[in-house]
């Protein structure tokens, strides 16, 4: 059994199946993590969304920014993008199935030495800490009353964690830290509005990944949704979004042995194997 974790598919479906046949993933024996950030923007999200879903246990999901945007847009709440493209899913037959089905999935995944989020996890929070955190937004989420939370949940305000925060903003704090950061200062304050490369970091800002006395340091995190960021894989951070949805690549990173395997996005090939940035 082999362990394949997928880079943010954002609806590129074709790229997505490319890199599983690269894989040889069989779902009989083997298993995906998503880091989430499975739809938008990309032309086959329904696609994506009903293949993952019939992969049952196969597959292991954390939501992404994206994915609760979808939730968010289908229960009437939140802002519409110019640029989405999700027509297709809220308008498909089966799209109550589908979207039950995604605000089931987890925001946090913790096993073994891995822990799996779609952004980041703030300085103060260790992963034992974060699961647990993440488990309140997944009870959110899946109970009967989880469109009143859709509809608290857009915004960047409180903007840093408190042991004292409480009921919407706590959840929104966990969210946003688990789904949007980059950037934060070493205290844990994170920004939205730099989306950039490392080099662009607001004054007193850092990458969430290098605040000093990280918590989390002591488990590998798997993460997805910063494009400008590249693959970056260090030994405790497995940073996979490498920028399919803009025509860059599609990656898997099979975690028993690091193996690693890429689709062009653009031009549908395998692409050989490289150095990723350290």
């Amino acid at each position: 059994m082999a362990t394949y974790a997928v880079g943010d598919i954002q609806g590129c479906f074709d790229s997505f199946r490319r890199l599983l046949d690269l894989c040889a993933f069989d779902p009989a024996h083997d298993r995906l993590w998503l880091v989430g950030d499975l739809v938008n923007r990309g032309p086959r999200s329904l696609e994506t969304l009903r293949y993952i879903r019939g992969l049952g246990d196969a597959a292991v999901t954390v939501l992404g920014n994206h994915d609760l945007y979808l939730l968010m847009v289908a229960a009437g709440h939140g802002k519409r993008g110019k640029d989405d493209t999700l027509a297709a899913v809220l308008a498909a037959p089966d799209r109550d199935e589908l979207l039950g089905w995604l605000r089931r999935q987890r925001l946090c995944h913790l096993e073994n030495e891995f822990c799996m989020v779609h952004a980041g996890l703030l300085p103060q929070w260790s992963v034992v800490q974060a699961r647990a955190l993440a488990a309140e937004v997944e009870s959110a989420l899946s109970s009967d009353d989880y469109e009143t939370f859709l509809s608290r949940l857009w915004g960047s305000e409180p903007a840093a964690w408190s042991d004292d925060l409480a009921g919407w903003p706590r959840l929104r704090v966990i969210v946003n830290a688990m789904t949007r950061m980059r950037f934060c200062t070493a205290a844990g304050v994170m920004d939205f509005r730099v989306k950039g490369e490392v080099a662009k970091a607001p004054a007193g800002y850092l990458p969430w990944f290098d605040a000093p006395h990280r918590r989390s340091a002591d488990a590998v995190m798997v993460v997805g949704h910063w494009s400008a960021l590249g693959l970056t894989l260090r030994s405790n951070l497995l940073a996979l979004d490498s920028g399919c949805l803009w025509g860059g690549r599609l990656t898997a990173l099979r975690l028993e042995d690091r193996a690693l395997f890429q689709v062009d996005c653009a031009s549908g090939e395998s692409v050989p194997l490289e150095l990723p940035r350290a």
